[in-house]
């Protein structure tokens, strides 16, 4: 079976920037599993993988417009430390919850200078090309639960958290 939209896909990765660092990788025991189609993982690797069979194996770079997006300025902000509330020794590298006009989102705190703090709404991987090894691993329709749920239920996922 190849891989195809509403099919549940599992996969093998190692996730590197361009320096060659490894960012992320699947677990030998736990690969990813995702449903294709639906968005669940970054566009450009989807769409790499599409009509791929079990046991292919690719190596992609995938540009930052199909991946977390181009890097934006705009989400970048300073805000006064006692917006922060409740938050105790705030460092670089912290992520935080933010509530924006468009809803919460994870922010990143970037720098930290006197009684100002930078936070940054980007994802880390925004403006960063993404290089993937993959590995086909399995192809299997979706069930029905899955597929009005949008996303693969596992063999212990059996309700919503």
């Amino acid at each position: 079976m190849a891989v195809a939209p509403d099919c549940v896909v599992t996969i093998h990765y190692t996730l590197k920037d361009d320096a060659g660092t490894v960012l992320d990788r699947s677990s030998p025991e736990e690969p990813l599993a995702y449903l294709h189609g639906h968005g669940n993982i970054i566009p450009g690797l989807e769409k790499e993988l599409d009509g791929k069979n079990v046991g292919d194996a690719l190596t992609v770079t995938i540009a930052p417009a199909d991946g977390y997006g181009e890097y934006d300025n705009r989400l970048v902000q300073s805000v006064p430390r006692r917006t922060l509330r409740g938050i105790k020794d705030v460092k670089p590298g912290m992520r935080l919850h933010a509530q924006t006009a468009e809803g919460a989102r994870a922010v990143t705190v970037t720098k930290v200078l006197g009684d100002m703090v930078t936070l940054d709404g980007n994802h880390p991987l925004a403006g960063k090309s993404l290089h993937f090894d993959v590995r086909v691993g399995d192809v299997r329709p979706a069930t029905e639960e899955e597929l009005s749920h949008g996303h693969v239920h596992g063999p212990s996922d059996h309700h919503h958290h």
